[in-house]
């Protein structure tokens, strides 16, 4: 056990960890446009830079290809986010959007509403990550009463699987 009472054994951490030609205008982006402060930096030689950014509490976010089609068909229109992801849960989707198209990210779809309560839009970053912005437009609470929605084993006790 460590000293918080955790377990040594347990995940404290999601880091992602992005490699971008475009070092600088990837730097600018995450951290000033879209407002991830800066945790710690590194460099070492042959010129290698490292800039850690505290993007808050983490989840990962795991689909099945039928999931995956559907957001993408939800927030875009069309199949064309890779095979990853970063998504930001954001307090004002349309304005982080809009200043995040100022910083050089490229729209690939604007601020939609989506079937689980949210208002997500997507954009192509600095570093070729593809992200998405959401904004939660109800509770965690609200969402779950929803048809469709809860945990997954909520789903799996209400279909005997």
């Amino acid at each position: 056990m460590t000293a918080d009472g955790d377990d040594a054994l347990t995940v404290r951490q999601l880091r992602l960890v992005i490699e971008a030609e475009d070092y600088e205008a990837a730097v600018a982006f995450f951290r000033d446009a879209l407002g991830l402060p800066e945790q710690a930096a590194f460099s070492g030689e042959g010129d290698a830079q490292v800039v850690i950014l505290d993007a808050g509490r983490a989840t990962l976010e795991i689909a099945n290809p039928a999931q995956k089609r559907l957001i993408d068909e939800v927030e875009v229109g069309r199949q064309v986010a890779p095979k990853f992801r970063v998504a930001f849960e954001v307090g004002d989707t349309r304005s982080v959007n809009d200043r995040l198209l100022d910083a050089g990210a490229e729209p690939v779809a604007p601020p939609t509403v989506t079937p689980w309560q949210s208002l997500n839009a997507r954009l192509d970053a600095p570093g070729g990550v593809q992200i998405t912005l959401f904004e939660e437009l109800t509770t965690l609470e609200e969402r779950s009463a929803l048809d469709g929605f809860g945990t997954g084993q909520e789903q799996s006790d209400a279909t005997g699987t």
